[in-house]
């Protein structure tokens, strides 16, 4: 089973600066290979394979002799990851390969191969750039024995795969160490109606379920953003490209760094527990890029952040071999009272709650939602 394993790494001012060329070459040869492949096709109807694009990466280094400064591997990663794009493009409907811009953050390379850790010093050694330091939070390698303190990367370290080198907006670098500990995924565990939960999401409470639990919505961006306001003012106000501009950058920066890690950490908390306390987890498609089109409540559903949310849950569920059932985003999972199936078609966002003109039973909007929402699951795994 493929894991993924996140450390902050500390490295010197040459190898910041050595660093800062791997991001940029990196970018520099993905979007001259998309402009190639995307011409050939254009002008010839001729498809460059992934080797004929590595095979291009050598005119590359003779026209832009600076791309001989960084790792080779991470270039080909790079020819690697363009071709996964058009493969995505072409089998899984997703958008056609966009170009990478500086200003959208994409300040990250990869090394494939030949790297060495050394658990003692916590130290990793990467081709071009040499030892640096590694905050080692949690254990590489679970129920697994080294006959060393230092292992190597190299083609027969089997439990061992890509290193991704990155870069955050304020400044702090990180690799991502891909491992593989030789397991499985587990077998998907058999539920029944009791150990079944159906989750419904939302902006004034984050999830209700059918159970009757609510979880508050915590809303990380509404409470920063009056300081958020002020400092994207100060920048506003400083001389793009000084030092006070980037000074103020970065602590904007920062804020909205914090935002996103208290998202993140609220996320993985509610996820977890759900997993661990329920066998099988139904929740509702939604359209979140046609909802934000309401002016009105982008901000709130952006700041709710469901999609990570449900995506958190899907993998963590993959691990435990627990189950996750996603209905059609048009049920009518709010509107349909969950005793007697009347339909509510004047229910409104602004009502809470509604009571049900036919049997009497008075319904709490989210709650009333997730019970439909665990009802329309069950309906369709019978």
């Amino acid at each position: 089973m493929l894991q993924g394993n996140r450390f902050r790494i500390y490295p010197n001012k040459e190898q910041k600066a050595l660093m800062e060329k791997h991001f940029g070459s990196c970018r520099f040869v993905y979007n001259k290979l998309l402009e190639l492949k995307s011409l050939m096709y254009k002008k010839f109807r001729i498809s460059l394979s992934e080797f004929e694009l590595n095979n291009y990466l050598l005119v590359l280094k003779e026209i832009d002799p600076f791309l001989k400064e960084v790792n080779t591997q991470s270039l080909q990663q790079a020819s690697r990851n363009l071709n996964s794009a058009f493969n995505h493009f072409f089998k899984d409907e997703f958008r056609y390969p966009q170009k990478k811009y500086k200003k959208d953050h994409h300040f990250s390379f990869q090394v494939p191969q030949h790297y060495s850790i050394n658990f003692v010093t916590s130290q990793i050694s990467l081709t071009k750039l040499g030892w640096i330091k590694v905050k080692m939070h949690r254990q590489l390698f679970k129920e697994m024995e080294l006959e060393n303190d230092i292992i190597e990367h190299d083609n027969n370290a089997e439990f061992l795969r890509t290193v991704t080198v990155s870069r955050t907006p304020t400044g702090k670098y990180y690799i991502s160490i891909l491992t593989e500990d030789g397991k499985k995924l587990p077998e998907k565990q058999e539920y029944t109606h009791a150990t079944m939960v159906g989750v419904d999401v939302g902006i004034n409470t984050f999830a209700a379920c059918s159970n009757g639990e609510k979880i508050d919505n915590p809303r990380f961006l509404k409470a920063s953003l009056h300081r958020l306001k002020f400092l994207q003012k100060e920048v506003s106000r400083k001389v793009i490209g000084s030092n006070n501009w980037k000074k103020a950058v970065r602590k904007l920066a920062l804020i909205h760094e914090k935002i996103s890690n208290q998202r993140n950490d609220f996320q993985h908390k509610v996820s977890n527990r759900l997993i661990s306390e329920n066998q099988a987890i139904a929740v509702e498609t939604l359209n979140v890029k046609g909802m934000i089109k309401n002016h009105k409540l982008a901000q709130a559903i952006s700041d709710s952040a469901w999609y990570s949310f449900v995506q958190k849950l899907m993998y963590k569920a993959e691990w435990v071999g627990k189950t996750i059932i996603k209905i059609g985003m048009f049920e009518p999972s709010s509107k349909n009272c969950n005793v007697c199936g009347y339909h509510n078609s004047e229910l409104t966002l602004d009502i809470r709650e509604w009571q049900c003109p036919e049997c009497g039973t008075l319904h709490d909007r989210d709650i009333n939602a997730a019970i439909n929402i665990k009802k329309i699951a069950v309906g369709t795994t019978v």
